[in-house]
């Protein structure tokens, strides 16, 4: 695929897994210790565990280390099989699949990203390609639909409101369909505060030029 070309859509509908897995992500990035065992609970036997570990990874990117690895740590609690130990990495890998995986996330806005970033701090850019977007986002173990509309999750969650505007068009052009979109925030009514729901509602309208 041309890096920054929309891919197919390849989440039409919001399945019942992935509506628990959007749940969990933003648990794990604003929910109190008692949200996070009950959404674990909830994907306990429902979720592919795989994918399961796979939001967890990723949530360090949103959340920080200190809830990842409590949630983790729940995880573990419930589902004790060991995961695999990580094949050796390869910066260099790491950084193509980061800029391949970013620019398909921004699409027509990947570049002028990268210059922002940098002018931010360059190290920046670095972390967010290599480390964000290739080391972490681009892993195989779970699509990068489902993990697009569990960023948005986590934004929403979080009232990071820039970071979410850009992860509602990031899902779009990762595959995910408009409705599986407003499905992801519809499931998350009740476990955040309803002002950020309202007001993710009001960003997501926008992303559709409604």
């Amino acid at each position: 695929m041309t890096p920054g070309a929309r891919p197919p859509v390849t989440l039409q509908a919001l399945d019942d897994a992935t509506a628990r897995l959007v749940r969990l992500s933003a648990v794990v990035t604003a929910g109190t210790e008692s949200e996070q065992r009950a959404e674990i609970a909830a994907v306990l036997g429902a979720v592919p565990a795989l994918w399961v570990e796979e939001l967890l990874l990723q949530s360090y990117l949103f959340a920080g280390f200190p809830r990842t690895l409590n949630a983790m740590r729940e995880w573990r609690r419930v589902h004790a099989e060991p995961a695999a130990p990580p094949a050796d990495g390869d910066p260099a890998a790491w950084r193509a699949a980061g800029e391949d995986t970013c620019a398909v996330v921004y699409g027509g806005f990947y570049a002028r990203l990268r210059e922002n970033i940098r002018q931010l701090h360059p190290a920046l850019d670095e972390w967010m390609i290599v480390e964000g977007y290739g080391k972490v986002l681009s892993r195989p173990g779970l699509d990068l639909a489902r993990r697009e509309v569990c960023i948005v999750a986590a934004c929403a969650a979080a009232g990071q409101d820039r970071q979410l505007h850009s992860h509602l068009h990031g899902a779009l052009n990762a595959g995910v369909a408009a409705p599986a979109v407003t499905a992801a925030l519809d499931a998350l009514d009740g476990l955040i505060p309803p002002g950020r729901l309202e007001t993710a509602r009001l960003l997501w309208a926008r992303v559709q030029g409604k």
